[in-house]
């Protein structure tokens, strides 16, 4: 009953701020545009694109799972009061999609990001159920589309300034290129068997795809979704038998299932590390270098190459030492 309650009271919250929203006017063309988006990536593209031409606010920050956020009252006044709108899509915001449709509806100026990109470069697993792999920003040359994207729905809404944000686009644009450089030949010190990357949960498949990883998630595509203990044994066996050095946890995700994971690959007599820990699903806190997708990017990939090679060296010694006794 007090759920019901609550369900009324949000609608009615929705349909009050939307109908501020259109009676103030949601869309301007002169002064600061207002922009939200859901994850502070998307916020940080934008802010890449648009600059000073825009007062950004991200709604999920530091730490923060897309997959089970919901909307507070806050966040949908925010919403509603803005003049864009930037989301990932592709179902990774799956809490708060019907809010984001209501303000599409309602006029605002609203973005898929993800949803832009051709279907036929995205990742639809079998076991996504028919749904496609939201992860995109986790391969440098879909970002890269990612920003196009951005770059072309700012020069819509604001034709005036379009040669501003096709200038910054194409600035961001070779900052990329010199990312996606400094990550193949990080990861190219990496031996080609050592390239498998076990994480909490499937939001590293555009990586792996990317640039040359075996990717394995203990859950499925959204965290929403828990890890069964058949999912632990089965993943566990895996790593037992092919001594995979180490796992990952996510900076967004508790890691108790990954601590799960290594006691029962111990109990199969074999110690995999924690190798590290992932930004997935959000960056690193603002004002920090890996509080931006570059920096972000970044970390990560220096996480998996040193922790990787790090612990082929300790199982390369382990064995030396047992060959010598």
């Amino acid at each position: 009953m007090i759920t019901g309650i609550r369900f009324f009271l949000f609608s009615v919250l929705l349909v009050f701020c939307v109908a501020c929203a259109e009676s103030s006017g949601s869309v301007k063309r002169e002064g600061t545009i207002k922009v939200v988006t859901t994850t502070a990536m998307i916020g940080d593209l934008v802010e890449n694109i648009a600059g000073e031409k825009t007062e950004v606010i991200s709604l999920m920050g530091t730490g923060v799972d897309p997959h089970l956020y919901k909307a507070s009252a806050g966040d949908v006044e925010r919403l509603a009061g803005a003049d864009m709108i930037f989301y990932n899509g592709l179902h990774l915001e799956g809490k708060i999609t019907d809010v984001l449709a209501q303000m599409k509806k309602s006029g605002i100026f609203t973005v898929g990001v993800a949803e832009g990109i051709d279907k036929s470069l995205l990742l639809s697993p079998e076991e996504y159920e028919g749904y496609y792999d939201p992860h995109i920003w986790f391969d440098v040359t879909l970002w890269k589309k990612a920003t196009r994207i951005v770059m072309e729905a700012f020069s819509l809404y604001d034709p005036q300034n379009a040669g501003i944000y096709r200038q910054n686009a194409e600035s961001y644009l070779e900052e990329l290129d010199l990312l996606q450089s400094y990550v193949r030949e990080k990861i190219a010190l990496l031996r080609h068997e050592r390239r498998v990357l076990i994480t909490a949960h499937d939001a590293f498949n555009y990586f792996g795809r990317g640039y040359g990883f075996e990717v394995m998630g203990l859950q499925g595509i959204s965290t929403d979704s828990e890890a069964s203990v058949a999912d632990i044994q089965n993943l566990s066996r895996v790593i037992a038998e092919r001594r995979i050095p180490a796992v990952f946890v996510e900076t967004s995700i508790s890691p108790r299932y990954m601590r799960a994971l290594r006691a029962s690959v111990k109990a199969k007599g074999f110690d995999v590390r924690i190798g590290g820990s992932l930004y997935s699903d959000s960056m690193g806190s603002p004002g920090t270098e890996e509080g931006s997708y570059i920096g972000m990017f970044r970390s990560n990939v220096n996480t998996i190459v040193e922790s990787l090679s790090r612990s082929i060296e300790v199982a390369d010694s382990k064995s030396e030492a047992a060959g010598d006794g």
